[in-house]
């Protein structure tokens, strides 16, 4: 079991902060470039970070539950992941389009985000294990 120091709870306290921001950018930036209609966004958002936490969970497999590992995946996977990666944004733009009458719009949202995702964290945990010489 992993101790909470507060050196811990720091890493992922400022983890969470950069991975916010991260997130309110990148959603920006896609949803000025391809319009709001869709939350592409929201979907851009969640499908690279998918990705990386396929990729760091390639190059951060579970040791003895101290150390290095257990900072950097409390930064990186807890903080700026969990602070990036937004289910409740899905949800709620999900709903949204729910309520707008989009049936066919939120339906894709939803087989969208859960099969890119997928892929995604398939395709980072493959990669990564793949150039690194690690089961993958």
């Amino acid at each position: 079991m992993v101790r909470l120091s507060p050196a811990l709870l720091l890493v992922i306290a400022l983890g969470g902060f950069v991975g916010g921001l991260a997130r309110y950018w990148l959603s920006g930036v896609v949803g000025r470039a391809v319009g709001e209609t869709f939350p592409w966004g929201t979907m851009a958002v969640n499908v690279s970070g998918a990705l990386c936490i396929g990729v760091l969970a390639a190059l951060l497999p579970p040791g003895d539950g101290q150390g290095l590992t257990v900072s950097l995946w409390a930064a990186l996977v807890v903080g700026v992941l969990g602070s990036y990666t937004t289910v409740s944004s899905f949800s709620l733009q999900t709903l949204a389009l729910l309520r707008e009458g989009e049936r066919r719009r939120a339906a894709a949202n939803v087989i969208l985000s859960v099969a890119l995702c997928l892929g995604a964290a398939a395709l980072g945990y493959a990669s990564a294990g793949a150039l690194t010489g690690g089961v993958a």
